[in-house]
């Protein structure tokens, strides 16, 4: 049904031009690309030949297609992951073509008929996305309109399914999502407010989820719903922006069926002027997972997106422990200040210094027994009561860090980074009775201009710990002839694991070539195990060794 849908819409639109129209105005643009690895036995880090056998080789690829034609689009995106490379779910195993639609758009009207992501306000009661790197697609199969009645207003509506892997989507193995949005600017519907020095937008979002109740023990709500506002406010360099969530019951399996209403909170408050910048974050998230099949508790069907408010760190070590999202709980804040030092002073020097400080903070939440005989969360029932302003002392994740860049020359730049670190890996990655890890961690990154187009980057780094694996070192050099090559030697060396036959190093090879549109990038070596995250969603990554190779193109 639904690609002859769009196969009606793409007739109705050819229809609508005539052949001079069809070869000026219609343009076929898109995308591809493969990740490859080529598995080898390693015995140094537990990779046997019994280990590997029958993953010899892993396999993502996938590749975008979009059609214009005036006001039309439509498009589709095959995949193929034959087998999945490690580390992904194995029911992503298969090829075909999960993602085709088709649109119009106007100045008043947008409609989109097959597949297609959309998100209301910060997400936190509808996001679908997709991400790659996590082999993660929650996208919803079926309709959605966007309106501009007038300047300044929007209004979305959405209707459909989720992806769930490879699997048909049939109404008894997940639920139908529905849902409104609406956003207002009152800076261009409000007279007099068009050059007012003060910004206002105002947005409600609501959405629900319905699937059928075959549970032989609980009465099961059919239709969950939920309702958000937002207010965005500007004044001069500051900017205030806050969202309110709340859901009705949803028992599921992420929360143990318990029949308590959710509700979460994110608020953001910023100033920027030159070379100065500030942001508070505060989020209070409790028992908002929102699935569309209550059944599935992994990383699949997420109607909504709770999202991280601490720092994404991009070394290896400093990344080593990320942060995953709790949405059965968990009240978190984030200060971030970015600093520039004038050139031509005593800290600043000739090309100034930039500087920043960043601490983020996630606990969890107060929880109190609903009664004397009800333990808390327990299946079945009202799970607990909890104060929307009250902390628990239990802290998820802790990150102070301070971070220096400087130019010394025209040829050389540096950035020094100090990270101190909490990290409760029993309830972030499931290691139940692993002590908390608490570590240190410094960074040292030069890069040296040797011409125009050749430079050369060398990378140190540390981690420090008594707990987990213990301590870390790691190095890096890599050489770029731009725009074209690069090439990199790094290795990982975990000397202080308590366990001595563990003290393995994690070295790699790499090398890349860019040719216009074009990526193609090689690694030899081994991979450490440990987790990848991306916006609070995260996955994780076996140890391995071999050869990995990524192709990607775009046209």
């Amino acid at each position: 049904m639904k690609k002859n849908l769009i196969f009606i819409i793409l007739i109705l639109s050819f229809g609508t031009l005539n052949a001079q129209d069809f070869l000026n105005n219609s343009t076929v643009n898109g995308s591809f690309q493969v990740d490859a690895q080529f598995y080898r036995p390693d015995a140094v880090i537990g990779i046997t030949d019994s280990s590997i056998a029958g993953r010899k080789l892993g396999i993502n690829g996938y590749g975008n297609i979009i059609y214009t034609l005036g006001n039309f689009k439509a498009g589709m995106r095959y995949e193929a992951l034959l087998t999945p490379i490690a580390g992904f779910d194995p029911r992503q195993e298969g090829n075909g073509v999960p993602y085709l639609w088709a649109s119009y758009s106007s100045d008043f009207i947008d409609v989109t008929v097959g597949n297609f992501y959309e998100q209301f306000g910060n997400g936190l009661i509808f996001r679908t996305y997709e991400e790659w790197t996590l082999g993660y697609d929650n996208s919803m199969n079926g309709i959605r309109v966007v309106l501009n009645p007038a300047k300044g207003i929007s209004v979305k509506g959405i209707y459909g399914s989720q992806r769930y892997y490879w699997q048909k989507f049939e109404r008894n193995n997940r639920g139908i999502v529905r849902g409104l949005d609406a956003e207002v600017n009152l800076n261009d519907i409000v007279k007099g407010m068009e050059s007012s020095p003060v910004s206002i937008s105002v947005g409600a979002s609501a959405v629900s989820k319905y699937q059928r109740d075959a549970d032989p023990i609980y009465n099961l709500p059919e239709n969950v719903g939920s309702f958000a506002g937002r207010i965005n406010l500007g004044a001069g360099n500051f900017n205030f922006m806050t969202e309110y969530a709340h859901k009705i019951n949803d028992p599921s399996a992420m929360n143990n069926f318990i029949y308590k209403e959710g509700h979460a909170m994110l608020s953001s408050l910023s100033y920027s002027t030159r070379g100065l910048g500030v942001v508070l974050q505060l989020k209070r998230v409790d028992n908002m997972g929102f699935k569309s099949d209550r059944s599935v508790s992994g990383n699949a069907l997420d109607i909504n997106f709770l999202p991280p408010i601490n720092r994404t760190h991009a070394y290896s070590l400093t990344g080593k422990y990320p942060y995953a999202t709790q949405p059965n709980g968990e009240m978190g804040l984030q200060f971030q200040v970015n600093y520039k030092i004038p050139k031509g002073t005593l800290l600043g020097g000739k090309y100034g210094t930039g500087i920043a400080l960043n601490f983020s903070q996630v606990n969890d939440i107060m929880r109190v027994a609903v009664n004397d005989t009800t333990k808390i969360g327990q299946e079945g029932t009202l799970g607990y009561t909890s104060d929307f302003f009250k902390v628990s002392d239990h802290v998820f994740f802790r990150d102070l860090n301070f971070e220096v860049d400087k130019r010394f020359s025209n040829k050389l730049k540096g950035t020094f980074q100090y990270m101190n670190l909490l990290y409760d890996i029993a309830t972030i990655e499931g290691h139940a009775g692993d002590p908390v890890v608490e570590a240190n961690l410094f960074v040292v990154d030069f890069t040296y201009r040797l011409t125009a187009r050749n430079a050369i980057r060398t990378e140190l780094q540390g981690l420090w710990t008594k707990q987990d694996d213990g301590d870390w070192i790691a190095a890096m050099v890599e050489y770029t002839i731009a725009p074209k090559w690069f090439f990199a030697i790094a290795d990982q060396y975990n000397y202080g694991n308590p366990d001595k036959d563990q003290r393995n190093h994690y070295y790699t090879v790499s090398a890349g070539f860019t040719r216009e549109a074009s990526r193609l990038a090689l690694t030899f070596g081994r991979q450490a195990e440990g987790v990848v995250c991306v916006g609070g969603v995260c996955r994780q990554v076996p140890a391995s060794s071999g050869l990995t190779l990524t192709l990607t193109t775009n046209f």
